[in-house]
């Protein structure tokens, strides 16, 4: 973002940029290739002012991915991970996260991943989940020589798989709001029900899908 650091924007120009990021994220998620000048007309601004705050559209897209990631975090966060119980905690933040994927379907994915402050939070939220698996381990849960690393990956896939997979039958995320592209888009929340994917993702996760045992 074209800011000089050290100073804060006033709320009017902070507004003008949450109005741009919220923009783009629409106007990219249809249309990966969409300009500037695209991006300027549906924040109902003008190019002029999209390019003083951002210098060029890659830095749009970087500043996009960064915000995309700390909503992400807050959402996180939102679940308490280090104090809440940890089987709650991963509950809550799951919703969480699959709200905030639908919503920032393309600031969250491949097309976005070049910004190095939204690598970071990434990078700070994975070490996050670790965590909470290892709380959920010490409870008996999760298997004690379990690689909490690679629970971490199927975990994560899961998600992906409930926002951007397409399961037959038109029951899924395909059917209930994603582009063209298959980047999920802010209908789909309501349609998908997190709270109740997430209990599904959480289940899964810890418990696999075999038979359980009687009693």
């Amino acid at each position: 973002m074209n800011r000089t650091p050290g100073r804060p924007l006033r709320a009017d120009a902070e507004r003008s940029v949450r109005a741009i990021l919220a923009a783009a994220e629409r106007v990219l998620a249809e249309h990966p290739g969409a300009t500037m000048e695209q991006i300027a007309e549906a924040a109902g601004v003008t190019r002029t002012t999209v390019h003083r705050r951002f210098a060029n559209r890659q830095a749009l897209v970087d500043a996009l991915a960064t915000e995309a990631a700390a909503k992400l975090a807050e959402a996180i966060e939102d679940g308490h991970p280090e104090t809440a119980p940890p089987l709650v905690a991963l509950h809550r933040a799951t919703a969480n996260v699959l709200r905030v994927k639908a919503a920032w379907g393309f600031a969250l994915g491949p097309a976005a991943a070049g910004s190095e402050p939204a690598a970071r939070i990434h990078e700070e939220i994975a070490r996050r989940c670790v965590e909470l698996l290892g709380r959920i381990q010490e409870q008996g849960v999760i298997a004690p020589d379990a690689d909490l690393e690679w629970v971490r990956r199927v975990y994560y896939a899961l998600i992906g798989e409930v926002l951007h997979g397409e399961p037959a039958h038109g029951c899924g995320p395909a059917a209930a709001g994603t582009t063209t592209t298959g980047t999920a888009t802010a209908g789909t929340t309501a349609a998908l029900d997190p709270d109740a994917l997430a209990a599904r993702i959480v289940d899964t996760v810890l418990h696999g899908v075999g038979p359980r045992p009687a009693g």
